[in-house]
């Protein structure tokens, strides 16, 4: 594997590749147990079918260089969520690939791929204890709302809630950096 980000390619999660999604998100649960709200113990007790389910027609991505998967993330619309949001989650980048704009990029699909489905705003939850997840939405342009909530596992990892507001200028900012999805 090469240094650069320029290796590597996102792909949108399929029947095909609902394997690899499953491995990296067990992956995920280890590495980083508090950042998200779904435990290992969960995740590892779904049947093939319930992984299949999660990923059939969702918008979930891999990261990968090669074959290697590097990272992954979605984006949900929950049912008391207005038609036109919809939430980051999932967001993970492989220890071995973090520093190496990995993570922005799959951001940049998130709220890409939300632009074009006519979304105008992405919100996510982050740990208030991740300052490199902080930092790293804060760089694509998210800022705090203002709520703040806890995780449903364990009361004692409080989360802030962040929004981007997409517009015309937002999109065009990024065909402008000329970096490629």
């Amino acid at each position: 594997m090469t240094d650069a980000v320029d290796d590597v390619r996102v792909v949108r999660v399929d029947d095909s590749t609902w394997r690899t999604y499953r491995d990296v998100r067990l992956a995920m649960l280890q590495d980083a147990p508090r950042a998200f709200w779904t435990t290992y113990a969960q995740a590892a007790a779904r049947t093939d079918e319930e992984w299949r389910g999660m990923v059939t027609g969702s918008h979930t991505w891999l990261a990968l260089s090669g074959s290697e998967p590097l990272g992954s993330v979605a984006c949900v619309r929950l049912p008391d969520q207005s038609e036109d949001e919809c939430v980051l989650v999932g967001m993970w980048v492989a220890p071995s690939a973090r520093g190496r704009g990995v993570g922005e990029r799959l951001v940049r699909t998130v709220l890409e791929s939300a632009a074009e489905r006519g979304l105008s705003r992405v919100l996510l939850e982050v740990a208030h204890e991740n300052a490199a997840a902080r930092a790293l939405y804060e760089r694509t342009g998210f800022t705090p709302t203002g709520r703040t909530g806890e995780m449903p596992h364990d009361p004692s990892i409080t989360e802030l809630e962040m929004e981007l507001v997409l517009s015309d200028d937002t999109v065009r900012s990024w065909q402008t950096l000329g970096k490629p999805i």
